[in-house]
């Protein structure tokens, strides 16, 4: 009775449509928190790499726990119970997140923000709030495949189909986030709104639990259909194919850090830059994976079929890579990229809507990056899944055990190459170490895949890959439009800083391919530094966010009465690069900034420095930042200018450059009081009254030294900037849809 009553069943998927709907709106709340609680977190511990990686390393283990506990579960389950039990952790899921902005933002940053003052702390603590939300989306596959798999025939197609879906909804999550979601209702609305998608997954489920989608049988029966077994080689230890995975993991989440370090400096990326390439990744992974079950049950060997796709896939990304570098410049399509790079320009992803360059950008080149290799990491895993299941029951705790292995390689991937490999090797060193990952895949492949002289030749591929690969300088120059011209280039697990002579004499500094200043100094940097420091009395101790080219900072030490200057660079190459150009001896000014005993410079999120730090200063200063960068909103916010109010001494003021209308009433509501330039764009703020006295300030322009320090073009420039500030009244009553906020940064999001 049993064996007929599961035939059918066999042929096709097992999923109902409904559960299938549920778990790809699952996939959408899941990566709509981990862009919004990431985010969060960040301002607790800093937006730097090593504080990133921690909150990102805490997340995917909460969710490899969640898979392995889940795993171990389900077993114990009958189908229908564990379709309830997926629906309860689906509303557990929402119930958290529906608290969640109120638990990491209001509370815990707000509040206990000297919890995380150590960065070993700060790990934990990440680890400790994320556990309980990640745990329970982890164990939420391994209890849907235990409600769904009836028999092993119909495993790899279930399974693979389900794991696919919710992958495609991730892809949903990542594109909606950043393009509607937070535009329209900010980030906590945009949370409420995932809180809300894991109600209805969670309700469907129950509700198709509760009409009886599933006999509870009360167990498995006890005669199942064996899975296919054509060769031995689906005979193979569990053990290797845990092993297998866990190692595809780690190239596949090193694969993405990658990818996405180089399309942010190709593409020179806005706030909506990741979540869109983020799409286009799941979508290739979620297709691949749904094309790959047809595919995967008709398979003899899909152990040879696994190590071949891996071997394949590794190759690729190391071949587009040297592609992208030594393909000569004016071959067709491929020069409007050598153009687009050797500009100034930057595509505004979000308000350009240029459809060339969109389509170029954003869809060619991801495309040819990373289409195919995503496309063969999804269809790897049904094929995974058509050789490890050999029964019902413990199909479940075998798809957990091999995510959490799968997730723990992610892990390492995330934390070695994120953090060490691209510090010592670079990209394209990073690079070869995967290649060397692949060359153990193709090793097992010739000794258990049933294909020596195939993976040989994959093997020589690999190595011959690796060898074309160009060093990091060559590789970064060709991307920043530096080929023939002077350059100066380094790079770290912070970033990519590169200085580029575009005209004699003239350095354009690069930051992860975005122009931001020039060396030498002068315009819009020299103004923002020295106006504040002319208008405070006697500026001791001063501090700038941001050190660019060092143009603001040396305009901001200007005065003889300042002692020290405290400069936060978030990006490493920085200070090494401005270092290396003051060795040449041509620009004396960059030189003499540098050598000033006043000055230090530290790597570290300037914001959560300030925070962290007890110490007050008299001038704080915010370096010029374009608002719709990503991150630009956590220095533009009404909350940062609050942050910064509380570190000033008494009668301390602080700037800004102000380029948008909302940065304008976001100071104006967190300072009483306000000078404001009359083009508008340079701000000066303090919590006690600034006595408009130009006489004073041009008479500090012109003694103590202030003019030969500034040269005569420079000073000549503050003085006209120094006549034109006026007072205003503080907004402190502004509405809150013509600010910026931490939860809701619409100038960097474009909100209209």
């Amino acid at each position: 009775m049993s064996e007929s009553r599961d035939a059918p069943q066999a042929a096709s998927s097992a999923v109902s449509p409904a559960v299938g709907v549920a778990f790809f709106v699952s996939g959408a709340a899941g990566l709509v928190y981990q862009v919004a609680w990431q985010r969060i977190l960040a301002l607790h511990s800093g937006v730097g790499i090593y504080s990133v990686a921690m909150i990102v390393a805490a997340f995917m283990a909460g969710l490899g726990l969640g898979s392995r506990l889940g795993g171990g579960l389900s077993v114990r389950a009958s189908p229908r119970r564990a379709l309830v039990v997926f629906g309860l952790l689906e509303l557990g899921i929402g119930i958290f997140g529906a608290g969640s902005c109120a638990l990491y933002y209001d509370l815990l940053y707000e509040r206990a923000a000297a919890l995380y003052a150590s960065v070993w702390r700060a790990g934990l603590l990440h680890f400790a709030a994320l556990i309980l939300p990640t745990g329970l989306m982890g164990m939420t596959l391994p209890f849907l495949v235990r409600a769904s798999v009836r028999s092993a025939p119909s495993a790899g197609r279930a399974i693979g189909f389900l794991y696919g879906i919710n992958i495609l909804g991730a892809s949903a999550g990542a594109l909606l986030t950043p393009w509607v979601l937070i535009r329209s209702v900010g980030i906590r609305g945009a949370v409420a709104m995932a809180a809300l998608g894991n109600a209805i997954a969670g309700l469907t489920a129950l509700g198709v639990a509760a009409a009886g989608w599933r006999r509870d049988d009360a167990g498995d029966a006890p005669a199942e259909i064996a899975a296919a077994a054509p060769e031995r080689e689906t005979r193979h230890a569990f053990g290797l194919w845990v092993a297998l995975y866990a190692l595809s993991g780690f190239c596949a989440l090193s694969l993405e850090i990658i990818w996405f370090r180089l399309l942010d400096v190709a593409v020179r990326s806005t706030a909506f830059t990741f979540g869109t390439l983020l799409a286009f990744y799941l979508l290739g992974s979620g297709l691949g994976c749904l094309a790959g079950i047809p595919l995967a049950e008709r398979l003899r060997r899909p152990l040879r079929a696994f190590l071949l796709i891996q071997c394949l896939l590794l190759a690729y990304a190391g071949l587009s890579a040297v592609l992208l570098v030594r393909l000569p410049p004016e071959i067709p399509v491929y020069a409007w990229f050598a153009r687009y790079w050797s500009e100034t320009r930057v595509f505004k992803l979000g308000a350009e809507w240029d459809l060339s360059a969109l389509l170029r950008l954003y869809a060619l080149l991801p495309a040819l990056l990373f289409g195919p290799p995503t496309l063969l990491m999804g269809l790897s895993f049904p094929v995974l899944q058509r050789a490890v299941h050999d029964e019902a029951r413990s199909s479940g705790l075998k798809v957990g055990i091999l995510q959490a292995a799968n997730i723990g390689g992610c892990v390492l991937g995330s934390l070695g190459v994120g953090l060490a490999a691209l510090s010592l090797l670079g990209t394209t060193g990073s690079l070869r170490l995967l290649l060397v990952a692949g060359l153990i895949f193709a090793l097992v492949g010739a000794r258990e895949g049933g294909g020596p002289r195939t993976f040989a030749g994959l093997a020589l591929a690999l190595a011959l890959i690796g060898a074309a690969l160009p060093e990091r300088e060559r590789f970064w120059r060709r991307l920043h439009g530096a080929v023939d011209g002077a350059a100066l280039v380094d790079e770290d697990a912070t970033g990519v800083g590169v200085l580029a002579e575009r005209t004699p004499g003239r350095w354009l500094v690069l930051v992860n391919g975005r122009p931001h200043s020039d060396v030498p100094f002068g315009g819009i940097h020299s103004r923002l530094g020295a106006a504040p420091a002319l208008i405070h009395g006697a500026p001791q101790d001063v501090a700038i966010i941001g050190l660019g080219s060092g143009d603001t900072a040396w305009a901001a030490i200007c005065r003889r009465e300042t002692r020290s200057a405290t400069l936060f660079e978030i990006l490493g190459p920085q200070p090494r690069l401005l270092a290396r150009l003051a060795e040449q001896g041509t620009q004396p000014l960059l030189r003499s900034f540098l050598q000033d005993p006043r000055v230090k410079v530290t790597i570290a999120d300037g914001r959560n420095a300030l925070k962290a730090t007890t110490a007050l200063y008299d001038v704080i200063e915010a370096d010029a930042l374009v608002p719709h960068m990503a991150g630009a909103g956590n220095l533009y916010s009404v909350e940062f200018f609050r942050e910064c109010a509380r570190r000033l001494k008494p009668g301390g003021i602080m700037c800004t450059w102000s380029p948008s209308v909302r940065i304008y009433a976001s100071f104006t509501r967190a300072f009483p009081h306000v000078l404001r330039h009359r083009s508008g764009t340079i701000l000066v703020g303090s919590l006690t009254p600034i006595a408009v006295d130009e006489a004073a300030w041009l008479a500090r322009l012109e003694s103590d030294g202030v003019r030969s320090y500034l040269g005569s073009r420079v000073a000549d420039d503050v003085s006209t900037v120094l006549r034109e500030f006026s007072g205003v009244r503080s907004r402190r009553h502004m509405k809150a849809a013509r600010l910026n906020l931490d939860l809701y940064p619409r100038d960097e999001f474009l909100v209209p």
